[in-house]
This record gives structure tokens, sequence and C-alpha cells, in this order.
């Protein structure tokens, strides 16, 4: 039976190989074509109404100021009110007809089905849900000496992509409308010290992954994945292994190294874009998509580079990584980094 199996394994590999080989060509021809189209003719958002989760600061406010540029109502959702509404205002100003503000924490359900009711309610209906709310978790999982201390990031991470997804399908059906989920390349690449984190948004990605098989053509789904982007998370704010939420520029130096981190302005304006073109998939900056084929291909390299640059050497503080070493070279930071990364004030309210 092992032999057979053996055989009948290598003969399966064999036919599949040559399946790829024959349909790899047209399929990229097609990919080609619908990219061609959706560039020629992409979606119109202007006067549709868009829901933005996370968007007080960072990526969520950007995907905001970009929509809102092109012409689309706003629904504004996060937890830091005064934020909330100073985004809003500069929403308007931008071009957007129309802003809904409303307060509420994704992470329970009874929030979510509020502000989802708040802006049926307010709009009449509803064109693009965007799953952008997010908070980061730094350390090893063997210092954890409380799972339950994170609870809040997978409520935030997962249930709080669950929860509005849940509750606007009926809308968007209506619309044939789209979810944008904004996950991270820590869904499909090992970042060490990040344990919890990389759990949370593998499981987004995968819940987004098997809705738009369930969900086939009445609503559309892009699911972006961002590499390393100017916000409040690049900006150190995490979620320590006490559960409690700090800015620590050490611990994000330790894991972030040298990295080159995009400009929030640039990757909402590429990702808005390329939504409307109708893509499945939105990797950027672009380059991680290298990194994600060394995920695939070669796995063990990409585990051993992890460690080296962000897992502490034996004895030595948890932050000390080659990874921290590296970006305080000089001019590393300077080139690495966005001048707003360099301070570790945040929005408080």
């Amino acid at each position: 039976m092992t032999v057979f199996s053996r055989l009948a394994g290598a003969a399966l590999q064999v036919s599949l190989t040559a399946l790829l080989a024959a349909v790899v060509p047209p399929y990229y021809v097609y990919k080609l074509t619908t990219y061609l189209l959706g560039a020629v003719f992409p979606e119109d958002v202007a006067g549709k109404v868009v829901l933005i989760t996370g968007a007080s600061a960072g990526i969520g406010e950007h995907l905001a100021y970009e929509y809102a540029k092109r012409g689309a109502y706003l629904a504004l959702v996060a937890r830091r009110e005064v934020s909330l509404r100073e985004v809003g205002d500069r929403a308007l100003a931008l071009g957007s007809p129309g802003v809904l503000v409303s307060p509420a924490d994704v992470s329970k359900a009874e929030d979510c089905e509020k502000f989802v009711d708040d802006t049926i309610r307010y709009f009449g209906r509803l064109d693009h849900l965007v799953n952008n709310a997010s908070i980061w978790q730094v350390c090893k999982f063997e210092e954890v000496e409380d799972v339950n201390h994170f609870r809040t990031l997978m409520d935030i991470n997962f249930w709080g992509h669950v929860y509005p997804t849940r509750l606007a399908i009926p809308h968007l059906k209506k619309t044939n409308g789209r979810i944008v989920g904004v996950t991270s390349n820590s869904s499909y690449i090992f970042i060490g010290r990040n344990t919890f984190y990389n759990a949370s948004k593998a499981a987004a990605l995968n819940f987004y992954d098997t809705l738009r098989m369930e969900l086939g053509g009445d609503i559309r789904i892009t699911e972006v994945v961002p590499g390393v982007v100017e916000s409040e998370i690049t900006k150190g704010k995490i979620l320590t292994k006490e559960g409690e939420m700090k800015v620590d520029q050490d611990e994000r130096d330790a894991i972030l190294g040298p990295t080159p981190v995009e400009r929030v302005g640039d990757f909402a304006r590429t990702v808005v874009r390329d939504v409307c073109r109708g893509a499945r998939y939105v990797f950027e900056p672009r380059w991680y998509m290298g990194v994600y084929l060394l995920r695939v291909c070669l796995p063990e390299v990409l585990a051993w580079n992890s460690r080296l640059l962000t897992v502490h050497r034996a004895g030595a503080s948890s932050t000390d990584t080659l990874g921290k070493w590296l970006v305080e070279l000089p001019g590393v930071r300077r080139a690495a980094q966005p001048p707003s990364l360099r301070s570790p004030e945040i929005k408080d309210e």
C-alpha cells in the first residue's frame, strides 16, 4: 500500500505540473485582460457610500481621504471621537459630499450593529465596507503569562472584521457592493515576536478567501495586504504581553529594523485605485510579493532570516536584535523611516 501511495502521489504531481503548464499561459492572458479593462473602466465611487473602520488615524484615515477625493459619501468608525471628527472635516474639504462619524468599538457586536444601522439610516445604502481596524502585539509566545491578555487583539483584528461583514452583507448584496479587508503581510510570512498578531491576520485573510467563494459574484471582495506602512502601529503603538496599550519604539525597531516604510498617503492612493479597478488582492508595497514567493518556495530561508533579525540574542535584552542594531547605524533610520515615525506622539482623543 505504501509503494502504491507513493506511485500515486508521484503520478499526481506529474499530472498537476503538466496541467499547470497548459493552464498558466491562458490564465495570465485572462489576468492581463481583466487588469487592462479595470484600468480603462474603473468603478466610479462618486455618490456611493463607503464605511471605513479604524478611520481615526493611519491607513484608515488616508483611505477615507482617497475615497473623499473620488466623491464618495463616508461613514467613519473608530473609538477616538475627536480624532474621527477631525478626519471627517478634512474628508469634507477634500470632496466628500457627506460624512457620518460613528464612535464605536469594532470588537463589540452591538457597536457594529449600531454603526451599520446608522449608516443605512443616514445614507440609505452601503456600497463599500472597508474593514481596517487593527492593533499590534509584540512578544514571544513563551513570554506570555496569561494568553487572555490577547483576547483583545483577536477581538479587534479578527472579530472586528467578522461582525461588520456579517451585518453589512444584506445591504451590500442590494448594491452589488464590495468588501475591502485590510490584513497584513504577517498573514503569510513569519515575523518573529508577533505570534498572536500573525495568527489574527492569517485568520482574517482566510476568512475573506472563503467568504469570496461562498458569495460568488453577489459581493466582490478585495484583500489589502500591507507591508510596512506609515501608521500608529509602525510608530510603535503595541499591545504588551501584560495586555496594555503603549508606544514602545525600541520594540518597534527590534522587529522592523531597517525595513523601508512606505508613506501612508502613497499607500492609500494605490489601494483605492486598485480597489476601484476590481483587484482581488492588493499587495503594497509591491516588492513584498517577493517575500511571498520566499514563503511558498523557501520557507526555511524566510524563517531563518526572521529569527536572525527579530529574535534577541541569548542573555541580551528583549529589544537587543540585529534588526535594531542595523536601523541605528548612521543614516539608516533617516533613509528607512518617514519623519512621522521618529516621534512617539500619537492621537490620544
